[in-house]
């Protein structure tokens, strides 16, 4: 029988360094640099998001698929590889075909959080979570996001969900995995492009080292089930909520006029708001990413001190 120390898996010398002697770290997913951003624009976010943790003495572990091997943490040049290469989105079910044929890939925040955790990683910031998709009760669209989440003790930043999915049923799908839902600095579930998506919480927290001592109660209780914290964007840095209701209306008008179904319907959607809001979804999303990147930071020093 095959044990973890047989998976596949490099941890960069940086990273394994970090992790032995217990200098924070946070995992960045690679979806959001091959797949989430305009090719010109991918590498240098990519240097950027890496760049706000070691400003912070936080090492970062962007995660991958390359030539079929996990990867935790990446050299520069892998890096330029996932920004400008043509790579697959990988979730976890993705993962074993992937390595079996030697392939590359990007991972999303599923397999990031699988990646992080035979790793050793335990902090991990993200744009948006992935969710159940509007229609899910006829479709049964929705993401491996949460069920990998219900069964990975890894604590996530995320600006909450895309509101081009069915936040309610999200929330009520998290709960019932068990998901731990934190709002940071709010009691209200954030809506990504939007500060608010209106959905209250159970639970707030008010800082980092409060959310450092549930991960440190979910480990005595050796329960598996992540942390989401849910992080919002500044209000004075969101997407105007006029812009925002009428490009989401008419991405969903479009969707429907063009009968577009299953794992095509979230991409045409994004690029469908990027068009209607004049790229402005597009910059929004870079501070979204920014912004969980520097609060990932926070919690990862947070965590390293409990």
């Amino acid at each position: 029988m095959s044990t973890l120390s047989d998976a596949p898996l490099t941890v960069s010398p940086e990273v394994a360094d970090a992790l032995s002697s217990g200098t924070p770290v946070v995992a960045l997913e690679s979806t959001i640099i091959s797949h989430g951003l305009p090719k010109s624009e991918a590498l240098g976010a990519a240097r950027r998001f890496e760049q706000i943790l070691r400003e912070r003495d936080v090492v970062p572990a962007t995660i991958a698929v390359l030539d079929g091997r996990l990867k935790a943490g990446l050299s520069d040049d892998e890096l330029e590889r996932v920004a400008t290469e043509e790579l697959p989105k990988l979730s976890v079910r993705d993962l074993p075909v992937t390595l079996g044929r030697s392939g590359s890939g990007a991972t999303t925040v599923a397999s990031t959080s699988f990646i992080a955790d035979q790793a050793g990683i335990r902090v991990f910031a993200t744009g948006g979570l992935g969710g159940v998709h509007r229609g899910a009760h006829q479709t049964f669209d929705e993401s491996a996001d949460l069920t990998v989440l219900s069964k990975v003790p890894i604590t996530v930043v995320s600006a909450g969900v895309k509101s081009i999915l069915d936040i309610p049923a999200t929330l009520e799908r998290l709960e019932s995995l068990g998901v731990i839902v934190l709002g940071y600095g709010t009691d209200e579930f954030p809506g990504f492009w939007l500060t608010s998506s209106g959905q209250p919480l159970d639970w707030s927290v008010p800082d980092a080292p409060a959310v450092a001592a549930v991960m440190e109660s979910r480990e005595q209780l050796e329960m598996c089930e992540a942390i989401l914290v849910a992080n919002p964007l500044p209000i004075e840095e969101q997407l105007d909520p006029d812009v925002h209701d009428r490009a989401l209306s008419e991405a969903l008008r479009r969707a429907e006029e063009k009968q577009v179904e299953g794992k095509d319907v979230t991409p045409f959607l994004l690029s469908t708001i990027v068009e209607l809001t004049g790229g402005e979804s597009l910059a929004v999303n870079l501070k979204i990413a920014e912004n969980n990147i520097s609060v990932g930071a926070d919690i990862a020093h947070a965590w390293a001190r409990q």
